[in-house]
């Protein structure tokens, strides 16, 4: 990989992106899916505070798996860009720093996960604000979380709008992902905006609205994963835009 340019391997940046892709994917699920679902009682602090000192190493894993997901997702954000480059360096550079946005965010967003265990297990919290108290301050934190994971969720939604359409443009990834992956980002903003402020909304649109943003997602992940990009015209491509720039300059 670092022998290796990507103007030489387009397909191994490809299918390491792929695999990438997976391991956002399987973290993501097991965390926000499985454990979430198994631990946090929605308008219950008290059951999930329980829940979480019952289950302490399940949710120490959550929460790994929460910052493993996005530190899978910076290679991941610099192998879109220069897969995508060829088709254009502009609107690529654009999805670059969104999603550098978007992962910023995140990964403060985590910063709130990481207090819930210390404030359920804080003694001195305990005599200060009682049982009731830690929890409710426990979940003051998963409830920040929430909002400033939204937030982050946004600027993702639309780096897949612009990643969506270099990827429908590029000739050397089907069309279709593209499609699907701006489907993606367009119910990431629906979702993410209802959540944030029209919360009655939101409780009717989650969480049915993501699934059309797991598809579009997955569908990408295992495209580069097992076919990768068309080589020849993804050289072709880059070749075109060479040539354009040589002219530009002459």
């Amino acid at each position: 990989m670092t022998t290796r340019s990507i103007q030489t391997s387009p397909q191994l940046y490809a299918r390491f992106g792929g695999a990438l892709y997976l391991l956002i994917i399987l973290f993501g699920a097991f965390a926000e899916g499985f454990v979430n679902s198994k631990l946090l009682v929605p308008g219950d602090a008290a059951a999930t505070a329980r829940h979480i000192l019952a289950s302490p190493g399940l949710w120490q894993m959550s929460t790994l798996g929460n910052l493993l997901v996005v530190l899978c997702a910076v290679p991941l954000l610099w192998i879109e860009y220069l897969l995508l480059r060829p088709v254009s360096k502009t609107l690529a550079m654009l999805a670059v720093l969104l999603n550098t946005v978007s992962l910023a965010v995140e990964a403060m967003s985590k910063v709130f996960l990481l207090l819930v265990m210390p404030t359920l297990e804080n003694a001195e919290y305990g005599q200060t604000f009682g049982v009731q108290g830690q929890a409710v301050l426990a979940n003051l934190a998963l409830r920040s979380h929430n909002v400033t994971f939204n937030v982050a969720l946004i600027f993702f939604g639309i780096t897949c709008l612009v990643n969506g359409y270099l990827i429908f443009r590029s000739g050397f990834l089907p069309k279709l992902l593209g499609v699907l992956l701006q489907v993606a980002g367009g119910c990431y903003l629906v979702g993410c905006f209802a959540a944030l402020f029209a919360p009655t909304l939101a409780d009717h649109l989650l969480p049915g609205i993501l699934l059309p943003c797991l598809l579009g997602e997955s569908a990408l992940c295992l495209w580069l994963l097992v076919k990768g990009v068309d080589s020849v015209r993804w050289q072709a491509r880059l070749c075109r835009n060479q040539q354009a720039c040589t002219l530009a300059q002459v």
